[in-house]
């Protein structure tokens, strides 16, 4: 799951000051976490701490963590959202359904788990087709690449091309340098799930998936955000690259990532 949050830090001085290019520093003095590494916790928090993965506590995690932290950077829509007694969801197609739900993967025995594991965390808010399929496409991806002997091997991105282009139709016969030129901010994820994938499936690491996310353009922390999720799925992330991560966070925040990571070795 630090892969998300990685991904989400790394992109975030990109975000509206889009950077077309693969060489940029990874971090620097406006590196920050955002609204996709709050509610990916909210998400973990919530496969942490309820048994039953009820509806209804995720909705809590994600509200108390996004009063926590208010300026994150939420889309107009989600904010008001959090703010709502008793929040339903709004049909949206929105990314916010894909950046948040990596800890999934990383949780789901089997794929089948996964796959309803993301609708329940989409469906909350983002109940559009788009924004359910989206979730899914991600959580299912983060599962293969983490079940998979070798995260990087042809075999293995095959498998998850195969498998995401059949079950939810995105076309992923693309590469970045063929998407980056005439790529615009798109936050649907209908317009940023398939390339995020395409990051991680045109890489050959950690680092370069999420120089290949960010350099797409358009919502480059949650495109970076999603890429990292999946490329970092086996957890072999550079060490500074984590400490940097690990640095940008706040203790509550690092509180829940370490909860869920050591639930994750527990079982």
């Amino acid at each position: 799951m630090l892969g998300a949050i990685a991904g989400d830090i790394v992109g975030s001085p990109y975000e509206f000051h889009n950077i077309k290019t693969v060489d940029f520093p990874l971090f620097s003095c406006s590196s920050e976490f955002t609204d996709d590494s709050v509610m990916t916790l909210a998400v973990a928090k919530w496969l942490t701490d309820d048994a039953e993965h009820t509806p209804q506590y995720l909705v809590r995690c994600m509200q108390e963590l996004g009063h926590r932290y208010p300026r994150a950077g939420y889309g107009g829509s989600f904010a008001r959202w959090l703010c709502l007694a008793a929040p339903q969801p709004y049909g949206s197609w929105g990314n916010g359904a894909g950046m948040r739900v990596s800890p999934v993967g990383m949780y789901a025995k089997t794929l089948e788990e996964a796959l309803s594991l993301a609708e329940i965390s989409a469906e909350v808010s983002h109940n559009h087709p788009e924004g359910i399929k989206g979730a899914q496409a991600v959580a299912s991806a983060v599962f293969l690449a983490r079940t998979s002997d070798d995260l990087w091997s042809e075999s293995t991105k095959k498998t998850i091309r195969d498998f995401i282009s059949e079950r939810f139709g995105y076309d992923l016969d693309r590469t970045t340098d063929g998407i980056r030129p005439g790529y615009s901010f798109d936050v649907s994820c209908q317009g940023s799930v398939p390339e995020a994938i395409i990051a991680y499936l045109d890489s050959g690491s950690f680092e370069e998936t999420l120089r290949k996310a960010v350099s797409i353009g358009g919502d480059s922390d949650t495109i970076a955000c999603m890429a990292g999720a999946i490329a970092g799925a086996h957890g072999d992330i550079p060490a500074d690259i984590d400490a940097e991560c690990r640095r940008r966070l706040t203790p509550d925040l690092l509180d829940i990532l370490d909860k869920f990571e050591n639930m994750l070795k527990g079982r």
